[in-house]
């Protein structure tokens, strides 16, 4: 018997040990659970993006994180449609998102698809806040809220004409002198006439920024015609196409195509496509300072550019890069933390951007990329802060400081940071954007004569509803001007 209850006691006293917590000391040979958040981005998907996520976590897991990424690309062409289908089964966590075809920072954000991030943003992440510049803030907010980490990088996106290197010193082409979209004509000419194998002047399907040379912004993005221009203290929304600028970018574009300086396939030709850039002299782009880089490795030679539009942060620019949590994530403060880590971790940053160290890219004395493979490779302007960045081998060790003076030189449009309210005007909306798409690329390349399309598309943009759409938006930028001025 007294064998017995003491058995008892030892059974008892082990029972009462292990839910009072004796084997505390023993914890840390225990599973804890660290939730896997999914991150979607845009991009082609990479040979090595899943080394580079289990090395991510890695590092991630060095660093005391609590939770885990799973890292996801979709490629360019398809990557709107699948993350409407995703915001539909809410089977992610943070995601990139800006214009209406890749992501929808707006659109998600007024109907309740991203989460709000302004109580982390003054509490918790207020390091993450302080990292971005505050232009970032302000362009990013809709409806007085926050919505998305915005990329923090160059503030302005200006436009600028992009030449190949080799073409411009073969023939000592100062590029400094062509500032409007009229003045190429000469230059355009002698390449066509000389260099038969280049193309004189490369477009594609998207190519809508030449009003931006005058001075417009576009109100809804590009894929309507409703434009302000950006400095006007009491700006007045207009159909670009019934402006005296607009008509002039036409016509020229026209007469250039008819000349045989633009591509015949400009229409067609997709932005991603750089299939036969290779073979162009001129064609133009959006960027920072010192975008001759990224342009050289995008079509494969090198190119010069310069600069052909005023260095304005419009809404649009701020909003072009960000990284947005689904408003149904179970883990919003794990991922809060990641997107703090990125704008504030060198190590975190750089390797989402470059790959492996060693495997991917190697660091030079000067502690500049030089890089090793192409199996991997971060699309820089929707993932973070970019003044944490190692710099590449060429580009100025000071590159970053340029960035900075560049931004604090950039003017603010009078917009900064207004947002549409399409509810009123959703159908008219959708209409003229269907109108659009079918007219634009061949307006806007000069594959059409604009003398014979350009009356019909106006008709049918008058037909869709564009004049509700104008007046709508009108008394929305008043009302809104009215409201910040007081």
């Amino acid at each position: 018997m007294n064998r017995w209850k003491k058995s008892c006691c030892i059974l008892l006293s082990l029972v009462l040990c292990i839910l009072s917590g004796c084997a505390q000391g023993d914890t840390s040979s225990k599973p804890q659970y660290r939730p896997r958040l999914i991150y979607y981005t845009i991009g082609n998907p990479d040979p090595d993006l899943s080394k580079v996520n289990e090395a991510l976590n890695r590092l991630l897991e060095e660093k005391g994180a609590n939770y885990s990424i799973d890292y996801r690309k979709i490629a360019w062409a398809d990557y709107g449609s699948e993350i409407t289908t995703l915001i539909g089964s809410g089977r992610f966590d943070i995601a990139f998102a800006t214009g209406k075809d890749q992501g929808d920072y707006l659109g998600g954000a007024q109907g309740g698809v991203w989460l709000s991030l302004d109580s982390y943003l003054q509490g918790s992440a207020a390091e993450l806040y302080h990292a971005v510049n505050p232009l970032f803030w302000e362009g990013a907010r809709i409806g007085g809220h926050i919505y998305g980490v915005p990329t923090n990088k160059e503030l302005s996106a200006p436009e600028w004409f992009i030449f190949a290197k080799d073409l411009v010193e073969k023939y000592n082409v100062d590029i400094t002198q062509y500032q409007t979209l009229e003045s190429l004509e000469p230059i355009l000419r002698a390449v066509r006439d000389n260099e038969p194998h280049r193309i004189p002047f490369r477009l594609d399907s998207e190519a809508r920024n030449f009003f931006a040379l005058d001075g417009y912004e576009y109100v809804l993005g590009k894929d309507t015609p409703l434009m302000i221009r950006s400095l006007d203290e009491s700006p007045e929304v207009v159909n670009i196409f019934e402006t005296n600028e607009g008509q002039r970018v036409v016509h020229t574009l026209r007469r250039y195509y008819q000349a045989g300086y633009i591509n015949e396939d400009a229409a067609l030709r997709e932005t991603t496509d750089i299939l036969g850039s290779n073979s162009l002299f001129c064609t133009m782009g959006s960027g920072g300072p010192y975008s001759d880089e990224v342009w050289s490795s995008h079509f494969g030679v090198p190119v010069v550019s310069n600069r052909v539009s005023d260095t304005v942060v419009t809404t649009d620019s701020a909003r072009g890069g960000m990284m947005v949590v689904n408003s149904k994530t179970q883990h919003p403060d794990e991922c809060i933390a990641f997107l703090t880590l990125l704008n504030t971790d060198a190590d975190v940053r750089n390797l989402l951007n470059y790959g492996i160290e060693g495997t991917h890219y190697e660091l030079n004395g000067d502690r500049q990329v030089v890089t090793l493979s192409a199996d991997y490779a971060g699309v820089q302007y929707t993932q973070g802060n970019w003044f944490i960045l190692n710099t590449i081998a060429g580009e100025p060790l000071d590159k970053w400081d340029i960035y900075r003076k560049f931004n604090d030189s950039c003017t603010r449009s009078v917009l900064l940071g207004f947002s549409p309210d399409l509810t009123p005007i959703s159908a008219e909306y959708e209409a003229v954007s269907a109108i659009c798409q079918q007219y634009l690329a061949g307006i806007m390349t000069g594959t059409v004569d604009p003398e014979v399309y350009l009356p019909i598309f106006n008709r049918q943009l008058k037909a869709a509803g564009m004049d509700k759409m104008q007046t709508i938006l009108q008394q929305q930028v008043n009302g809104w001007l009215a409201q910040k001025n007081r």
